[in-house]
């Protein structure tokens, strides 16, 4: 599995600002839009044993509501599956998990640790 490419300027410029809140907070940046053929995973960091699965969300507008909304339940359960399979790849196991949701939007940074 690898790093994906791709996707819009703006997500780009979301995921970029939020990992620079994450490295503002003690975080250490581990790997940037992962991706499997099962989807991706935008960000995840990691804090000592904690690892931090990070879902971005950036919006230039308030049009579609916030972008904590689009975060519904069948995409915590994929965003589940997706880092079972990174785990199983890439962390010790006695790594912590966590995830967090990342709301970008009007250059404010809103993270929502333990999101689900």
């Amino acid at each position: 599995m690898t790093p994906a490419t791709g996707g819009s300027a703006l997500g780009r410029l979301g995921e970029d600002a939020a990992g620079d809140w994450y490295l503002q907070h003690g975080c250490e940046i581990v790997q940037r839009n992962w991706s499997c053929r099962t989807g991706g995973i935008d960000l995840i960091c990691r804090r000592g044993r904690v690892l931090v699965i990070c879902e971005v969300k950036t919006r230039s507008t308030h049009q579609f509501g916030s972008p904590f909304e689009v975060v519904t339940s069948a995409k915590r359960r994929r965003l589940r599956r997706i880092a079972t399979l990174y785990l199983l790849e890439a962390a010790p196991s006695s790594t912590v998990v966590r995830f967090d949701v990342v709301a970008v939007q009007d250059g404010r940074v809103e993270v929502l640790e333990n999101a689900f």
